[in-house]
Parts: structure tokens; sequence; C-alpha cells
């Protein structure tokens, strides 16, 4: 009896280390969910009136203003005349009106430094009006003036080299040592191009500077991020100076110029004014944006200036309804890329559909995909035509039976026809309607290339044999639309259509019309806008004179007969089950 009591007393000896161990621990829980509780979720301390700066200056307040030019970033010649370009007085601070704002035009003379690449900067000061801006004059007040620098010159990498050339080695019929010269210059530029990225600086023609109309306090401690960078705060008092921005969000890179030895004078054009906090930090966001698709890839170099550009040329209205257009162009494009999943999905039957069409819109979604990779196109256009690539294929698995042929050294696909596609006059139409079409469009693409070859340039064979293609695809594409409708001519119905889907995509063209009028864009774009439009409207016009054909079967795989079929049956069951129904009425009774 001894062995199992002290085997009792060892049980309970655990358990007291237990219970000690397991309080230890919720002890050290609790203090840690205190502390996150606490650091999260407890209401913050409002800042204490000595813990927040403001604006120095008040609203109303005259300013003088100097701008300075040097090739240094730190300017401290107050002296220098020449150095002095534009001086203005008594401009009041973050007031609205003709006097806040001013504005001079001038030509500069460049020296030498800066046509080789040297730097210039613009040096900015105010002051409250009567002090100066020069720390070792007399009158000079701490606290008083307040300046940014900004650099005039901006460096960009030097635009490659045009490696296209013509592929018959003379364009226009000039002469035999120009176009020696030429393959010279070219392979010089290649190798350029090998080798370390060349700068090149450019002149800004335009400076624009802003004073923002902000008097917030910000707590010393939790200034917002986008503000930090720009706020110069006063070491001595806390509070900060106005914040100066210059304003570039406008300046477009093809308004800049290219420095070198030819350059006698450059325009100016200074521009000083106010800014409203939501406008300033309008920009900045936006310019953070461009940025941040920048380093995604998303966008390339250009396109920021392009977008720009259209609101500073286009017409208001007529941006908001291109924006709505737009919006409404997107959503029907998903509309139809879904339906149009959706009916591949469930088709059943190739009776009546074009398995050829299929197979050649692949090949011309694979021709776009490989002319954008040779272009250097944005990895999210690639993205994009990928997939549609990939959608193309999955259509031809559904049109046809794909095998792999492991018969020889390396394994084929092979493609076979369905059983509804070739049981019928279907596979018979399509045949013949591809075969007067591909006459068509081999003549067509062979003058196309023919054409481009002798008056165009290109980089090499290959980039000409996909520019070649694709521009047929862009031109003759609605060929491709053809022999689905001489398929229907034939079997005198269009019952088997994916009319959803097609309506989405005619709705489409009908918005495409209407960019034609208002974009601009090259008459051959323009053209092939326009001819989906006569396909689509033969689709009407067969849907129109066609009558209900209850033996074809639908997107579904389901017909008429099916459908009528069905009811029957529905209904001759219930009567069966009703009868049954009363008999088993009647025994009870």
């Amino acid at each position: 009896m001894e062995q199992p009591a002290a085997v009792q007393g060892g049980g309970g000896g655990r358990r007291e280390q237990q219970q000690g161990g397991l309080g230890l621990t919720g002890i050290i829980r609790m203090a840690v969910m205190w502390y996150f509780a606490m650091k999260f979720f407890s209401p913050k301390k409002p800042s204490e009136p000595s813990q927040l700066i403001n604006n120095l200056f008040q609203r109303g307040e005259p300013l003088d203003m100097w701008l300075y030019l040097s090739e240094k970033d730190k300017f401290n010649d107050f002296g220098n005349e020449n150095a002095l370009i534009w001086q203005e007085t008594n401009i009041p601070y973050a007031v609205w009106g003709p006097s806040s704002s001013r504005s001079l035009s001038l030509k500069y003379k460049p020296s030498e430094a800066v046509k080789h690449n040297g730097s210039l900067y613009a040096h900015v000061f105010f002051a409250r009006s009567g002090y100066p801006p020069d720390p070792s004059d007399p009158e000079y007040q701490p606290g008083t003036t307040f300046g940014r620098t900004h650099s005039v010159v901006a460096y960009l990498p030097k635009s490659k080299a045009d490696k296209r050339k013509s592929l018959l080695g003379n364009q226009k019929g000039d002469e035999d040592e120009v176009s020696v010269t030429k393959v010279k210059e070219d392979v010089q530029d290649e190798s350029k191009d090998e080798g370390p990225v060349e700068w090149v600086s450019y002149w800004k023609p335009n400076i624009t500077i802003n004073l923002v109309d902000d008097f917030t306090s910000y707590p010393h401690n939790a200034i917002p991020p986008v503000v930090a960078p720009y706020l110069n705060v006063d070491p001595i008092s806390g509070n900060y100076y106005p914040t100066i921005f210059f304003n570039e969000f406008w300046l477009l890179r093809d308004k800049l110029i290219a420095l070198n030895d030819t350059v006698t004078e450059l325009p100016l054009n200074l521009e000083v004014g106010p800014i409203s906090m939501t406008k300033w930090q309008l920009f900045l966001q936006i310019e953070q944006s461009f940025q941040v698709h920048r380093s995604y890839g998303s966008m390339l170099e250009g396109e920021a200036d392009e977008l720009k550009r259209v609101f500073l040329e286009g017409n208001p209205y007529l941006l908001v309804v291109t924006m709505v257009v737009s919006l409404l162009h997107s959503v029907f494009d998903f509309l139809a890329f879904k339906n149009d999943i959706q009916f591949w999905n469930k088709n059943k039957s190739m009776e009546g559909l074009s398995a050829k069409s299929v197979v050649v819109s692949f090949i011309s979604q694979l021709i776009v995909f490989l002319y954008l990779l040779d272009n250097d196109t944005s990895w999210m256009i690639l993205a994009s035509s990928g997939v549609g690539c990939c959608i193309e294929f999955w259509k031809i698995g559904k049109a046809m039976h794909i095998e792999i042929d492991r018969s020889g050294r390396i394994p084929m696909l092979k493609f076979k026809d369905r059983e509804s596609y070739t049981n019928n006059k279907t596979k018979e139409y399509d045949d013949l309607a591809m075969k007067y079409l591909s006459y068509v469009l081999f003549l067509l693409v062979a003058c196309s290339s023919v054409y481009s070859l002798m008056y165009e340039k290109h980089k090499s064979w290959y980039s000409w044999i996909l520019s070649s293609l694709t521009s047929c695809v862009y031109m003759f594409g609605f060929i491709m639309m053809c022999p689905q409708l001489f398929i229907n001519y034939k079997m005198k119905s269009v019952a088997h259509l994916p009319w959803r889907q097609m309506t989405y995509k005619f709705l489409n063209t009908i918005i495409d019309d209407l960019f034609a009028f208002v974009i601009k864009m090259p008459m051959l774009h323009r053209l092939s806008v326009f001819r989906d439009d006569v396909i689509f409207l033969i689709y009407l016009y067969q849907r129109w004179v066609y009558p209900v054909d209850k033996k074809r079967v639908n997107e579904f795989g389901f017909g008429g007969e099916d459908e009528d079929q069905s009811l029957v049956a529905s209904s001759s069951d219930s009567a069966q089950k009703s009868e049954e129904s009363t008999e088993g009425d009647k025994k009870t009774n």
C-alpha cells in the first residue's frame, strides 16, 4: 500500500508545480497583452500647444524675392550683380490676386561649362520687406529670410540610336557611298548602346516658383511624410518657414532644350505665385504614382507626359466624355470576355461553327504577342497579350481534339476535328470559305510585305516578318470573320452563334467609332474600326432573315426540340403522378 501512496504523492507534487508554472505564464501573457493593447488601442494623447510647430509668417505679409543663377549648389555670393537675374518686392504671402503673381521672360547666355554637361542652379530667397537675404549684411536678422535651391539643368539618358534600316540597302535611291557610311554609323551606334548609358544635359526653359498656402499646426514628431521633405524648420524657434515649391508638373520633356556647343542663347520664363495646399499635395501624389508605375514597368518613359498633354491641350468636356466612354468600353470588354469563356466552356457541338477561324485567331494573337515582345513593350501589355494567347489556344482545345504524337523523336501536337464538326456540312462549308478567302489574304499579305520591305525600315528580317504579319492582322483581320458568315449563309441559320457575347462586342465597336471621330489616329487604323461595323451589320441581317431552327443546338448544347421533348416528358410525368395519387386515395377510402 505504500507504493501507491508514493505514486499519489508524486502526482500531487507535479500538479502543484504545473499550477505554479501556469500562474507565472498567465501573468506574463497578461502583461504582454496589456502592453500591446495600450500601444495600439489606447486613445492618443492630444499634442500640447508647445509641441506644435506653426508657420513663422502671417497671411498677407509682404515679401521681397531674389533669384540668382550659379554653377554652385551652395550660394553666398550675394554681391555678384551678374548672378542676380530677377528681383521683386512687396509680394503678399498666401493672398490670391494679381499682386501676388509675377512673371518675367529673358534670354540667358550659358557658359562653356554649362554647354558641356555642367551644372546650373537657381537660388531663390524670400525675406520680409525691408530685410536683406545676405547674412553678412548689418541689417540682416535671423528668422526673416528663407530660400531654396533648384537645378535648372536636367540630365536624361541619351535616346538609343534607331537600329532600324532599309533591309534592301538603299531606301531612297542614294549612292552606294552614302549607304556604306550609314552602315558604319549604325555599327558605331550599336557598339555605343552596348556600353554604359550616356547622359545628356537639357535646359529647363520654365521656372515656376510657388509659395504653398500652408498654415497647418504640425506635431513636431508627426509631420506627414509627403510634407516633411519640403518643410524648412527654424532650429531656434522650432517653427517652419513658408514652403517653396518649384513646380515642374506641366514641364514636358519635349519642351526641354539640349545643351551643346551650338547653343548661344536660351529662353528663360520665370513665374512666382501662390499654390493651395490641396493642389500641391495632389501634384506630389501624382508624381509619386508615376514613379511607382515606372519602377514596376507598368508605365514607359514618356507616357506620363502624354497623359499630361491630354489635360493641357484637350477640351475638358471632351475629356469627361472620353472618361465615361472608356469606362463603358472596359465594362463591355469584361462582359464580352466573360460570355465568350462561358460559351466555349459549355459548348457541346461544333455544328455551324468555324473551327478554322478559331485556329487563325490564335495564330493572329500569337503574332501580335511576338510583335509586342520584339518592340520592348511594357510587361503589363505583354502579360495581357500572353493571357489572350493562352485563351485562344484553350478555345482550340474546345473546338478540336488535341493529342500528343510520340511516334517521332520529338513529341508533336496533333489536331483532330470533332465528330459534330465533320458529320455535317459545317466542315465542307468552312473549307470552301477558307479556300477562297486564303487567296485574297495571301495576295494582300504579299503586297503589304513587299511595300513594307521597299519603303520602310526594320531592325532585322525577323522584325520585318513580324511587322508585316501584324499589319495584316490589324488591316485585314475582318477577313477571318467571313467564313462564319459563309457558313451561316449556306446553313440558313444563326442559332449556333453566341449572341450575347457578340452584342457586347458590337457595343464596343460603336464606342470605337466615336473614338475614331474625336481622337487622332492613322487612316488605316480608323478604317479598321469601321470594318467591324460592316461585319456586325451582316450578322444582324442574317439573324433577321434566317428563321429560328429548332433542330440546331444553341451555345449550351441544347436545341428547341430538346426543350419540347423535356416539356412533354415533364407533363406526362406529372399526369402519371397525379393518377397514382388519386388511385391511392381511393384505396385508402
